[in-house]
């Protein structure tokens, strides 16, 4: 049954376009403001403040002194805390779905699920607040030797604009319950759902605990070098990965990365058909247009299944239709911006101009209610050959990359063959060909038999350019503290 709105979105915007830190809003220092837009209709939705240096070194003055006093408070109280702000991101999820709907162009019925995540994440750290525990190393008797964990101190986290809530709402988390100070760079294209959660959460933690900066590369740069940010974070592009580690070296500070994949859906000739037709419908999350790193957006299907699971595929797509994000019938919503937009539809025209075949979609939505917005197809091509752009890079769109193959060893070379390796799925009902080929693929997160899920407290991340670190379970709560070894000896002076 299909949710009802309760609420608009003018009532769910935030009060505030500020920028907030020290536990209060601020003007920024240089008084400009940028529009933040709606994807579905090209409107202003607000004017919401963007940070640079200056603002960005106030914010973390106040995050230093807001630390030294979040550090002591006792980790169960940390605890108790971060379920109160769970319960309140679940209190307020419709309004922080609509805003995000309106503000990133995916589907309300779709973000309603990212505040549900969120919430989950942060009962999941709060949770684990008295694992971050040390060990004791036997070193004979009169002594004693022994590490502790302790918080960083500031962390600053930059984010993506996929899933704007979710990622603030739920990567504030893990920090947070180590005892760090935390600021929220949100994404420049959906900035509004940050802004409003700190109206939400204002007054629950100390001063200068918990902020929010929007702003462009400028205070990204800002971020990664300050002195006074103990680690830096991002969930984004390839590119822009490189260039926080590049700011975050000036001062040799830890990075945590969740960037780009290309990655792949595996079919053997064991496989059902019209499962893998669902798989890969589901594996590219087309609810929201493709925007997402985990999508398999590259399928290899054998040749003895490859026809069949083509033939399923226009029906099986038939749900996800464009429309309005902030309508619950919606199944699909906009890509974020225009130049996203510009940048999808450049691959798409060089997929055709490349000899690709279109076995459904491949237009964008041009008159109409939905014309003035940035809406595509969902789009899959077959006759997809290794040098074709749709085959080698990321695209962030809802576009699928169809390849045949017979041979497996020069399949998986060609899976392995790229700089990404973030997800991967795997499908076939022979158990030593799953796990075979589950150890040879080059990726962080491995599915068998299934496709696109995460799983709370499973570690997700990649290998090779898709990233550094581990998210979602206890590594990254472990990620947000230093060891310290103490070595006490106790036969006197």
């Amino acid at each position: 049954m299909t949710h009802a709105l309760k609420i608009d979105v003018d009532q769910s915007l935030p009060q505030h376009v500020d920028l907030y830190f020290g536990g209060e809003w601020h003007k920024p220092a240089s008084g400009s403001y940028d529009d933040t837009l709606n994807p579905a209709t090209g409107q202003v939705i607000r004017a919401v403040a963007t940070a640079g240096t200056a603002d960005v070194d106030a914010a973390v003055a106040a995050a230093q002194a807001g630390f030294l006093e979040w550090r002591d408070v006792p980790p169960l109280e940390r605890g108790r805390i971060l379920k109160e702000i769970a319960a309140l991101l679940r209190k307020h999820g419709d309004e922080l779905a609509l805003i995000d709907a309106a503000n990133c162009g995916n589907p309300y019925t779709e973000m309603r699920g990212d505040a549900a995540i969120a919430a989950a994440q942060m009962d999941l750290f709060a949770g684990l607040v008295t694992e971050m525990k040390g060990d004791t190393i036997p070193m004979g008797p009169d002594r004693v030797n022994m590490t502790l964990r302790q918080p960083l101190g500031v962390v600053a986290r930059i984010l993506a604009f996929n899933h704007p809530f979710m990622f603030c709402g739920g990567k504030m988390a893990a920090p947070l319950a180590a005892g760090n100070a935390v600021i929220i760079k949100p994404p420049v294209q959906a900035p509004l759902s940050a802004l409003r959660l700190a109206e939400i959460v204002d007054g629950l933690l100390p001063k200068g605990t918990f902020s929010v900066l929007p702003g462009g590369t400028e205070a990204g740069a800002a971020l990664a070098e300050h002195p006074g940010v103990a680690k830096v974070t991002l969930i984004g592009s390839v590119g822009a990965g490189r260039a926080v580690m590049r700011s975050a070296s000036s001062t040799v500070k830890p990075v945590l990365l969740e960037l780009g994949g290309k990655n792949a859906l595996i079919a053997y000739p064991d496989s059902k058909p019209e499962k893998i037709a669902d798989a890969l419908v589901a594996g590219m999350n087309f609810g929201w247009c493709g925007q997402s790193c985990g999508s398999t957006s590259r399928a290899f299907l054998h040749e003895d299944i490859h026809d069949e699971v083509l033939s399923y595929l226009s029906d099986k797509i038939a749900r996800y239709k464009p429309g309005i994000p902030t309508d619950p019938e919606t199944t699909m919503g906009a890509i974020v911006s225009r130049d996203q937009f510009n940048r999808v539809m450049g691959y798409i025209e060089s997929a055709k101009s490349e000899g690709a075949r279109a076995v459904t979609g491949g237009n964008a939505v041009t008159d109409g209610p939905l014309g003035k917005g940035c809406f595509i197809e969902p789009t899959i091509f077959a006759d997809v050959t290794p040098e074709m752009r749709i085959a080698r890079e990321e695209i962030f769109g809802p576009v699928l990359a169809v390849r045949k193959w017979s041979d497996e060893t020069e399949m998986l070379r060609e899976v392995n063959g790229l700089e990404l390796g973030l997800t991967c799925a795997i499908w076939t009902r022979d158990l030593v060909t799953a796990h075979r080929a589950a150890a040879r693929v080059e990726a962080g997160f491995v599915w068998v038999n299934e496709v696109g899920r995460h799983f709370l407290g499973a570690p997700f991340g990649g290998v090779k350019q898709s990233g550094i670190g581990r998210e979602e379970g206890i590594g990254e709560l472990i990620a947000f503290t230093h060891e310290k070894n103490v070595h006490i000896n106790l036969s006197g002076q």
